[in-house]
């Protein structure tokens, strides 16, 4: 059980990893995933999103802690627990980010990961509908799909942005973030397209990659300081595999800090506190975590023109059957065509609010849909000031990390959403709403004061599943940092993180496709190659955003 390179989570970042190091027949390789295959039907349907989420069999389903500015809520933290990881299960909204957010992480220290840096590395990833070109890749394993976003409600929303003075971009990931505009998907001929699919897929059957899942990493094996391997169970049984060159962590934002924290690594004090003898101090490990918080707005739909009635039973039958038979109708959507990259306030460098619009309404806490027509618009809050952290809850590797997010616990955070709340209804305000949208159902016309805002944020404040900035990239004189701009651990020889752990700051955007940015430039420094070459290439922002918000 030797192998050259132990990758534990076969998520996005360990999926890339597995198919670059792999492509080089002298490389052994181990994935170890905890969670089972990815061959149940309802991975490929685009639309059966929520029937993911609401099962455990592919998803980890966290219990947040009792969250202190939300009155003690908790909040669940759904990650994909299957080979794909998250991208089996998440809403495959495809986004990179504003390329501000990366020239940021080079100005916070991490050196090589500038736009200009990882442009090349998001083209090398997809393939994209726009075909390649000066900001897009056309021949990577990532198939983005883009939408026609030609429903009434989507033209309604588009058409709204502009008359409320908005840029409209044809392209978020390419020149122009800001605005309204299309939203791809990782879709490919009415599937989704996970990053099991699109890179696993055509390594599986490489006699150097060996793929285990229903393994549960215990902890790290050292010799020394060095870490050499990892211990896991497999069907029940102990099993130590031993690696000759180095233990990649791709278990994401909670899975990655947590196996670091049950072998010794991390903030000394804690790990002493939950029974755990601490072998390498660094406090930054499980700190800085982030995520969008989401606050959806719901509004009834004037013109019998949203889902619902596919929702029903008779409709969600023949729905299902024309997918099963084209792979073609409602089911081969995620039903998020449409966004909005918006600047909350005069002064904003870049976008920090992000809109997306679904064509149904669905109840906050069951996920069942309201019935009659209805649309939701989600504010989600790109750039938060609160921080939190993840924590052992014991030195049991079965139990989970406790996961404390402090949504809204920074005041900024809660003057930001009351801002996108007045900017949403300012929106359906506008002609292009005249026919289409009716009365605010959530949180409800008379929901204005600072103090009921605040309330229906405490009540309703969702996640939007993008946990990151758990063992961030930073120079070793960095106090908080985990992790060098090459992943490898600060004073942990034979360690590195490759997922969204090290991200400084999250992007501005779903996190999906810049984790796999992250993993297609971390493969090459894995394999001592040199990085590709810097893209410098123009990206716009509004001229005059000191001074106006749109």
């Amino acid at each position: 059980m030797e192998f050259d390179y132990i990758i534990v989570g076969a998520g996005s970042a360990g999926c890339v990893l597995a198919n670059r190091l792999s492509a080089d027949p002298a490389n052994r390789v181990l994935l170890l995933e905890a969670g089972p295959p990815d061959r149940a039907l309802s991975l490929k349907i685009p639309a059966a999103m929520l029937s993911n989420l609401r099962s455990t069999r592919h998803n980890w389903a966290f219990q947040g802690e009792p969250e202190p500015a939300l009155g003690g809520r908790r909040l669940q933290h759904d990650r994909g627990r299957t080979l794909g990881g998250s991208s089996s299960i998440n809403g495959m909204v495809f986004i990179r980010g504003h390329a501000l957010d990366f020239d940021g992480w080079q100005q916070a220290g991490c050196e090589g990961w500038s736009y200009a840096d990882v442009l090349p590395y998001f083209k090398r990833a997809e393939s994209s509908a726009a075909g390649e070109g000066t900001y897009r890749g056309g021949s990577g394993p990532v198939h983005a799909h883009w939408p026609a976003a030609n429903s009434v409600l989507n033209r309604g929303f588009l058409q709204a942005g502009r008359e409320a003075g908005y840029p409209i971009t044809e392209d978020i990931n390419g020149r122009v973030q800001e605005g309204f505009g299309p939203l791809e998907s990782t879709r490919r001929n009415g599937e989704r397209w996970s990053m099991a699919r699109a890179y696993l897929d055509p390594a599986r059957g490489r006699a150097n990659l060996k793929i285990v899942t229903g393994a549960l990493v215990q902890r790290l094996a050292f010799e020394g300081a060095r870490v050499s391997g990892v211990h896991y169970l497999a069907a029940g049984r102990p099993v130590r595999a031993a690696a000759a060159r180095e233990v990649i962590l791709s278990a994401g934002a909670v899975g990655s800090p947590h196996i670091m924290m049950l072998s010794g690594i991390g903030p000394a004090e804690q790990l002493r506190d939950a029974g755990i003898a601490p072998c390498h101090d660094l406090p930054g490990v499980g700190q800085n975590l982030q995520d969008h918080p989401d606050f959806v707005m719901q509004f009834r739909c004037l013109q019998p023109v949203s889902l619902w009635p596919q929702t029903r039973l008779l409709g969600r039958v023949l729905a299902g059957m024309q997918w099963l038979l084209t792979r073609g109708g409602i089911c081969a959507s995620n039903h998020f065509d449409v966004v909005a990259c918006m600047r909350s306030a005069p002064g904003v460098a870049y976008p920090d609010l992000q809109l997306t619009m679904s064509p149904l309404a669905v109840d906050n806490k069951t996920w069942a849909p309201l019935p009659g027509h209805a649309f939701q618009i989600h504010i989600g809050l790109m750039r938060a000031h609160s921080r939190g952290q993840i924590t052992l809850r014991d030195a049991d590797p079965a139990s989970p990390p406790r996961i404390e997010v402090n949504y809204l616990q920074d005041p900024r955070d809660r003057e930001l959403l009351r801002r996108g709340v007045a900017l949403v209804r300012e929106l359906v305000a506008q002609p292009a709403f005249a026919d289409l949208c009716g009365a605010e159902i959530f949180p409800g016309s008379h929901v204005q004061s600072d103090a009921d805002m605040d309330a229906a944020f405490n009540a309703d404040i969702a996640s939007q599943w993008h946990l990151s900035g758990t063992a961030r990239m930073g120079a070793a004189t960095d106090a908080g940092a985990v992790v060098d701009p090459q992943g490898c651990v600060h004073g942990v020889p034979g360690l590195r993180v490759v997922d969204a752990s090290l991200m400084p700051q999250v992007t501005n955007g779903n996190t999906n496709s810049p984790t796999i940015m992250i993993a297609e430039k971390l493969s090459d420094a894995i394999l001592g190659r040199p990085p590709l070459p810097r893209e410098e290439v123009e990206v716009w922002q509004s001229p005059d955003y000191e001074t106006q918000q749109r």
